[in-house]
């Protein structure tokens, strides 16, 4: 029961961190880049959702 729920989390997680690091990538990212030194609270709010996720899913289904 645990594992498919780890993988649904390993996948969503992969997701976020691929759709946080376009946003980063992103034109309004780039501006936020130039005036405060930061990408955008979303981007990085969705790589570090992302990341959570992933570590969580990945623990999910590695561990016994």
């Amino acid at each position: 029961m645990n594992k498919p729920l780890g993988i649904a989390f390993l996948v969503i997680g992969i997701v976020l961190l691929v759709y946080g690091i376009n946003a980063a990538d992103s034109l309004a990212s780039s501006f936020s880049k130039f005036f405060s030194g930061a990408p955008t609270d979303k981007s990085i709010w969705l790589m570090v959702l992302g990341g959570a996720l992933t570590g969580f899913g990945l623990f999910t289904v590695v561990r016994r």
